[in-house]
């Protein structure tokens, strides 16, 4: 091959090899752009409408969020997402880290109770909502599990109890997440270095010592992640609810995610539901935006 072909061929290599991973890239950051930021802004703008079974483009100003402010229903779930999201994010990060630090003591079976505390990760919310309205059915399962055993007067109705239905929702979302929270904890408290904990024992201080003063506190970041990823999972609860309580009794366990889904496509309120769709848009970006910029602060200082 002559030298001019060869430079050719050695180009259109350079130039291939320079451009395929924006040519590779291009299709899904144009899908992203379209179908994420686009139905975002589009979602924002019916918001901005009166909407109703069908959208409607003519701006009516901010009456949808008038609307959604004055909804007793509205307040009920941002009520219940308040208590979901309390209890769940402060279950899971005690039981993971209890967990976490359990599995820590190298023990035999470690990774068959790894395996176990991970499992219900595995299973999608639909799955948990569906096992968990069998066992909590005052009906079917643990109230007439016991009752059977002789106990008669017991009763456990919680979750046909319109005072403490989201609590049945609380039970749920710890169990299937608690696993998830104690491999981020097991995998901190893996990276801390044994020389710390082994020259704090040489100085007299007891494990559970070493723990609370030492590591605990060294895992501020890993803490400060996981409230983050839990947050996120308690506000776009949707599915659970939808199989464990649908919202009910009545709407005593709406959340705002079931919410916005009855009100836009159930009672053709479109632009009603995109109003609170895009609350919660909002309420995501207030824990999301603050987590990215520590996250490039920290990088940013080494």
């Amino acid at each position: 091959m002559s030298n001019e072909g060869r430079q050719t061929g050695r180009g259109f290599a350079g130039s291939l090899q320079r451009y395929l991973p924006g040519i590779v890239l291009s299709p899904t950051i144009l899908a992203a752009v379209v179908f994420i930021y686009g139905f975002i802004m589009w979602t924002a703008w019916i918001s901005l409408t009166e909407s109703g079974l069908l959208p409607r483009y003519k701006l009516a100003g901010f009456l949808q969020y008038v609307k959604l402010f004055q909804n007793d229903r509205w307040w009920v779930a941002s009520r219940n997402l308040a208590i979901f999201g309390t209890l769940f994010i402060f279950f899971c990060v005690v039981f993971g880290l209890i967990l976490a630090i359990l599995l820590d003591q190298r023990i035999r079976v470690e990774g068959a109770l790894r395996t176990i505390y991970l499992y219900p990760m595995a299973l999608s919310f639909i799955v948990t909502g569906t096992a968990w309205r069998w066992m909590l059915n005052p009906g079917l399962g643990l109230e007439r599990l016991v009752r059977e055993m002789g106990f008669t007067s017991f009763t456990f109705d919680w979750l046909v109890n319109s005072k403490m239905s989201i609590y049945t929702i609380v039970i749920a979302g710890v169990w299937q997440s608690t696993g998830f929270v104690m491999a981020l904890f097991l995998a901190g408290l893996r990276g801390i270095d044994d020389s710390i904990i082994k020259a704090a024992q040489v100085d007299g201080a007891s494990l559970p010592k070493v723990y609370w003063r030492i590591i605990i506190p060294s895992m501020r970041p890993v803490f400060f992640s996981a409230v983050i990823i839990m947050s996120h999972i308690a506000i776009k609860s949707f599915d659970l609810v939808m199989v464990l309580t649908r919202g009910g009794p009545g709407y005593s366990s709406d959340l705002p995610a079931t919410f916005m889904y009855t009100f836009a496509f159930t009672r053709n309120r479109l632009a009603f539901g995109a109003a609170s769709a895009i609350i919660m848009f909002m309420a995501v970006m207030s824990i999301i935006v603050p987590y990215l910029y520590s996250e490039l602060r920290m990088k940013r200082n080494g």
